[in-house]
Order: structure tokens, then sequence, then C-alpha cells
């Protein structure tokens, strides 16, 4: 399979996930908004307004991977692979303000120290949730495990939440309603509440890395060298640049090679790294600059060495 049809496959599993994310949240919304109604509990209530966002973050998770999955064009050389990002990031304000007012509405019902109606309907609703969100999560865990989609995997997280959310409202329900304990159902939706903003604070640091072109992890640079490290002919390599955006990777470098070789010798060898670069990290988009030996275009950071010497190499070989 080619990159440009691997990225069209990639696209329209990312679409099937958010299109299933899209209609779990319709499901769960009715069926909440009928709880929340007939029990009035403040975490059934919060269980909702979470599920209303997970719709709303859900369209922009569509929106998110629609949009990455074009291909580059002349406004974006990169491609647009950072829309997912973006989407990711909406979702996290959506989660923080689902967080806040859910903290909000359970303080004041532990203030007011007032319980639940009838807890049958809420438990009900609750099992139903947990059934079809474990469905959800096992599709979104493939299509995550086939894309890497930043975008799928910020809604997977959050979607792992509601399962600990609707498990909280069950105990909340019953504990408020079979044991009298009249404080359960606000504590459990504060608890919750906790939960989901914890669950926005992790969800941004991998966005906002995205962003702001944060370089690979030190584990996955290491790994990238070691591959090149591998090659024979290759003197060195500086400027090493490494990002992500959405489900794809971009890193540029500069390949030092014996200054007497032709033009198309080098070429060979920049061929022969990128080969066995793609072949370890699928999907990589890679430049690659050469340079002859003993020559640095500056002093600075970039241009410190990334390779062991030669003598090395071979003798670990």
């Amino acid at each position: 399979m080619n990159r440009t049809m691997e990225q069209l496959h990639h696209g329209l599993l990312n679409r099937s996930a958010a299109f299933a994310s899209i209609s779990v949240a319709v499901l769960l919304i009715v069926l909440k908004g009928w709880a929340a109604w007939s029990t009035g509990s403040t975490a059934m209530l919060g269980s909702l307004a979470d599920t209303v966002l997970d719709f709303v973050a859900s369209l922009a998770t569509l929106t998110g991977v629609w949009i990455a999955s074009r291909p580059a064009d002349r406004q974006h050389r990169f491609g647009h692979g950072k829309a997912e990002a973006v989407a990711a990031l909406l979702q996290v304000v959506l989660i923080s303000i689902s967080a806040a007012t859910l903290a909000i509405r359970a303080t004041q019902q532990l203030l007011a120290g007032g319980r639940t109606a009838a807890a049958g309907e809420g438990i009900v609703v609750s099992v139903v949730a947990i059934v079809a969100t474990v469905l959800l999560l096992a599709w979104q865990r493939h299509v995550i495990g086939r894309t890497g989609s930043l975008a799928i995997a910020t809604d997977h997280l959050h979607y792992k939440s509601d399962l600990l959310l609707n498990l909280a409202v069950i105990v909340a329900l019953a504990l408020d309603q079979f044991v009298g304990f009249a404080k359960a159902d606000p504590l459990f939706g504060l608890a919750i509440a906790a939960w989901l903003g914890w669950g926005a604070w992790q969800a941004s640091r991998e966005a906002i890395r995205q962003l702001m072109d944060v370089e690979w992890p030190e584990e996955r640079r290491q790994a990238f060298l070691d591959v090149l490290a591998r090659h024979p002919e290759l003197r060195g390599v500086h400027d090493l640049r490494t990002r992500t955006a959405g489900n794809r990777d971009f890193v540029q470098f500069h390949a030092t090679v014996d200054g007497r070789m032709s033009v198309r010798e080098a070429h060979r060898i920049m061929d022969e790294l990128e080969a066995r670069l793609m072949a370890q990290f699928p999907g990589l988009e890679v430049l690659i600059h050469p340079d002859p030996e003993g020559d640095r275009d500056s002093d600075d950071l970039a241009a410190e060495e990334l390779l062991p010497p030669v003598a090395e190499r071979q003798v670990r070989r």
C-alpha cells in the first residue's frame, strides 16, 4: 500500500471511529436526559452534561480527522495533520467546562443536603451506557492502533473516563437510596469533576506538544539514530529536527559523507538511508541534506555530532 492509499485508509478508519462516537453520544444523551429528570441525581446530571459535551467533542473530532486526512496542498506543504491537535485541544476545553459545571452543581447540592428520587432508572441507564461505551472503546482502540490519531486518542481517553463516571453514578445512587447516605450523590459528583479535570490536563499535554513542534521523546530519537548508525558509509549526523503533526512524523537532518564522493554516490546513500528509516518508521516524511566530511554550516547546538565515531560503530556492529 503506497503512502497516499495508506493515508486515505487511515482517514476512513478515523472517520468511522468519530461517527461511532457521535452515535453513542446521541443514544446516551436521550437515555441520561430521561434518567436525570426522573431521579434528580447530581451525579446523573453530571454524566448527562459530560455526554452532551462528548457529542460536541465528537463533532470536533470528526471535523479534525477529516481535515487532517486531506493531502498536502500549495498552502499546506506539510499536510493538515495539526487539525487533529486543534480538535483535541477543543475537547480539552469542553471537558474542563464539564468538570467545572459539575463541581458547582455538586457543591450546591452538598450544601443543600438534598437527596435523589428513585434510583432504578439511573442505574439501568448507567449499565446501558457502560455497555455502549465498552463497545465504542474497543473500536477506538483498533483504529488508534492502525492510525495513531491524536484526536481519536483524546476522544478515547474521554470515553475511558466515562466508564468510571457511569460506575460512580451507580454507586452514588445505590448508596443514596439503599443505604441512606444522603451526601453520596454530590460527593461522587465532585469526585467525577476532579477526574474529568485531571483527564483534561493529561489530554492537553500531547496536543500542546504537537502544536508547539516539540521534539520526539529521547527514546524515539535514539532509535532513529540507531538506524542511521548502522549504515557503513555514513560519517555523521547533525542538525536533526523532529516533530509530529496528527498521525504523521516529520524529520530533517544533515548527513555527513566522504567529501570525495560524486553527487550520484552521495544521492545513493541518501536513498538508502531513507529506505531504512521508512522501514522502521512507516509513514515518515524525511528530508536529508548531505554534507561533505569536515564541513559545518555553524558552531551552534545544531552542529553537534549525534553519531559515535565510525571506528566505534564498526566495533559495535
